[in-house]
C-alpha cells in the first residue's frame, strides 16, 4: 500500500510498514512542517493513504472535506507506543484495500471505521 505519514507518527511505525513491504512517503523526512491542507492536497495527488495521530485531520477531512484517498487515525495513548504497531498491523490485515475510501480510527481495543463523503 502507498502511505503518507505525517510528522507526528513515531518513527518506527514507518520503518515497520517500509519493512512490511509499504511504500511510505514520511512528511518528517520531506516536509516537517507542512500545513494539514497542504498534506490532505500531497495525499491525493500521490493516491497515498494518510496515517496521522493529529485529530485535526478529521476535522478537515469531514467538516472541510478535503479529498485524501483514505485517512488511517491512530488513537492509542503514546505510553502504549508499544501497541501502535501491533493495531496498525491488524487494521492493514482486516481492512486491507478497504482503507482507502474510508475514514479508520485505530484505538487500542477497537477500530471505528466509516465511508468518506464523496463530492
Amino acid at each position: 500500500m502507498r502511505w503518507l505519514a505525517d510528522e507526528c507518527v513515531d518513527a518506527h511505525l514507518v520503518t515497520r510498514l517500509r519493512e512490511a513491504g509499504h511504500d511510505v512517503v514520511y512528511l518528517a523526512e520531506v516536509d516537517p512542517s507542512a500545513p494539514d491542507a497542504d498534506i490532505a492536497v500531497l495525499a491525493q495527488k500521490e493516491g497515498r493513504l494518510l496515517l496521522t495521530e493529529d485529530k485535526d485531520f478529521g476535522n478537515l477531512i469531514v467538516r472541510w472535506r478535503a479529498e485524501v484517498p483514505g485517512l488511517v487515525l491512530l488513537r492509542i495513548e503514546p505510553q502504549r507506543r508499544h501497541l501502535k504497531w501491533m493495531r496498525l498491523e491488524a487494521a492493514i490485515a482486516r481492512y486491507g484495500e478497504l482503507l482507502l475510501g474510508r475514514h479508520t480510527v485505530v484505538e487500542e481495543a477497537r477500530f471505528r471505521c466509516r465511508a468518506l463523503r464523496s463530492s
